[in-house]
């Protein structure tokens, strides 16, 4: 995030510690990183920026729980962490800004204001950071998405789905709860996201029409439309913090395209890079921004990028950072096929560059997101130690138009997607890529529930092995121990609720299928997880047992939904190659 006058940048950075911190350096480069906070706890994770861009606000959790906490750290006082909210919360808690007046701190929390007790929607709350005093300015009827303060502070923004857990319709309320009304809705089943722009008065968004997604600029009741192409594949948008064009972000075929849009002429100007993805956040001058520049060999990094520039420029100096005998990165290939259907399906497959053990598919979560050309360090582990790695975009997917990410709702989770994945390796097979009785599959959260329905449900010669990470087992038990906020988004993919369609949760369970498993399996959980609960682990294991069906577990205490952690990652990777390459019957490869 960058500061609101663009001299600084300040972002989360992991793997450099015990757990994520926050860091914040000049957007100019002139400064090594300046670290603003050092925990072994949790992960701290940047929320906003104070109104004077002199400090930043923060969130930690408590070991991937993700009930956190907030802080505001200065940039003059690196390592003092004030706290803003309660400790060890029994709520879940979004956002956080400081009002201009510096005394009101503005987030989203999902507990009642009457009891105190946690409830499934989010409220909007304005707390007193002198008396400590709470007052509730939004309780909807269901969820609300995040919501945003405008830079003046009179208004804040915000999303809900009262009418239909598919759609999502844009409101607007007063910063002392008076006024509390929708301003933008296409429809009870469309989403629309929405962005303030930097008069305060105005707000640029996003809505779904039919089988694409346009952009307009909605001002006190009217709406003029700037980006109407049923052929673009819109994103989100956003205003910079300190003036500038707004910022378009699209992707085509996985891969980020981003523009600068005037609202004001509608003039509307890519921003062109020969390689890799690059999203601008602000403008710094001379004519370049500050962006966000990666792809499989680059981990994510803040770059200052122009016209006139060959290449991106890092502010945070992440080369020095990196390993000096890190291995050498292997590129993403595009990779595609033909699912049962018809449907092409594209995926990222990484080769080794020695002879390969095997292939492992390595399948996203979400399902909401998509698999993009960016470095990822569990790929590049397997990929070095002998595996050919494929990651699937299956339709559900982000990132190849509004009709394909939607798809997958005709079905509901368990349905033709699961099939994308297999005809995924199929078409390895066939290219030569990999050999029958030689594949595996692993993800994690949807990832990992996709690898349970592969091994529940795909022949041994084409899944031998499979380590679901944090995935659901029985949907019916994870929608009841899930954060109560998540829910919603279970119905959108389901149909409904278990008690609406208690047969289709049922049937797309994979614990109704344990007795079908031949291959080799290994479960990893984080026991923190409060998404993809270890109930899912609990309930499975005893069918296990009850079927008398071998599997291995790997639990870590201090992780949630997720493996993330350094010193956890090093005893899963050499885990994942060796069980991999016992299930292939392949001797070990040192690690």
């Amino acid at each position: 995030m960058v500061s609101p006058d663009g001299g600084w940048v300040a972002w989360s950075w992991s793997r450099l510690g015990p757990a994520a911190d926050v860091f914040a350096a000049p957007t100019d480069g002139s400064r090594p990183p300046l670290r603003l906070t050092q925990s072994a706890e949790g992960d701290t994770v940047v929320v906003s920026w104070a109104p004077d861009g002199r400090s930043v606000l923060v969130s930690e959790d408590r070991d991937g729980d993700e009930r956190v906490r907030l802080f505001r750290v200065w940039l003059d006082e690196p390592g003092h962490m004030k706290p803003l909210t309660e400790p060890e919360p029994d709520y879940f808690l979004w956002g956080g800004e400081l009002h201009p007046n510096g005394r009101w701190l503005v987030y989203d929390a999902n507990f009642d204001p009457e009891t105190g007790e946690e409830i499934e929607q989010s409220c909007i709350y304005r707390q007193d950071l002198e008396t400590g005093e709470k007052m509730l300015l939004v309780r909807p009827e269901r969820n609300i998405g995040p919501s945003s303060m405008n830079r003046q502070g009179t208004h804040v923004l915000y999303s809900r789905n009262d009418l239909d857990p598919s759609g999502e319709q844009v409101w607007l309320v007063d910063i002392e709860g008076r006024e509390d009304r929708e301003i933008l809705n296409f429809g009870a089943r469309a989403k629309v996201t929405a962005a303030w722009l930097r008069d305060g008065r105005r707000v640029i968004f996003v809505a779904e029409a039919g089988s694409y997604r346009r952009l307009g600029v909605w001002d006190d009741g009217t709406v003029r439309w700037l980006i109407d192409d049923p052929a673009r594949n819109v994103g989100y948008a956003y205003a910079p913090p300190n003036d500038g064009p707004t910022v378009v972000v699209g992707t085509e075929q996985g891969r980020v395209r981003a523009s600068l849009l005037d609202v004001e002429t509608g003039v509307e100007t890519p921003l062109e890079h020969s390689s890799g993805n690059l999203v601008p956040l602000a403008p710094w001058g001379d004519g370049r921004w500050v962006c966000t520049y990666y792809d499989s060999r680059h981990p994510v990094d803040l770059v200052l990028f122009g016209e006139t520039d060959a290449e991106p420029s890092s502010i945070t100096d992440l080369p020095r950072h990196m390993p000096p005998d890190l291995p050498r990165l292997v590129a993403a290939e595009d990779f595609r096929w033909r699912s049962v259907d018809g449907l092409e399906v594209q995926g990222w497959l990484y080769r080794t560059a020695d002879e390969s053990v095997g292939t492992i598919v390595l399948i996203h979560g979400g399902p909401t997101s998509h698999a993009e050309d960016r470095f990822n360090a569990q790929i590049q582990y397997l990929v070095s130690h002998g595996f050919d790695v494929l990651v699937p975009n299956y339709r559900g997917s982000t990132g190849f138009g509004l009709t394909f990410q939607e798809s997958i709702k005709e079905d509901g989770w368990g349905g033709r997607e699961q099939e994308d994945i297999r005809c995924g390796i199929e078409a390895l097979i066939e290219a030569g890529v990999s050999e029958p009785g030689r594949v595996g599959v692993t993800g994690t959260s949807y990832g990992g529930y996709s690898a349970w329905w592969a091994i529940t449900h795909f022949s041994p010669q084409t899944v031998v092995a499979a380590v679901p990470i944090c995935g659901m087992t029985d949907l019916v038990v994870d929608y009841n121990a899930t954060r109560p906020d998540l829910r919603p988004y279970s119905e959108e993919m389901m149909g409904g609720s278990p008690e609406q369609v208690p047969d289709i949760y049922r049937e797309r369970s994979p614990i109704e299928f344990i007795h079908n498993i031949r291959g080799k399996l290994l479960i990893v959980q984080g026991l923190k997880d409060p998404n993809v609960t270890p109930d899912n682990v609990h309930v499975v294991t005893e069918v296990l047992q009850r079927e008398n069906i071998p599997y291995d577990l790997l639990t870590f205490e201090d992780e949630g939904h997720g493996i993330a952690r350094p010193e956890n990652l090093r005893i899963l990777y050499p885990r994942l190659a060796d069980f991999f390459q016992q299930a292939f019957h392949k001797p070990p490869r040192p690690n």
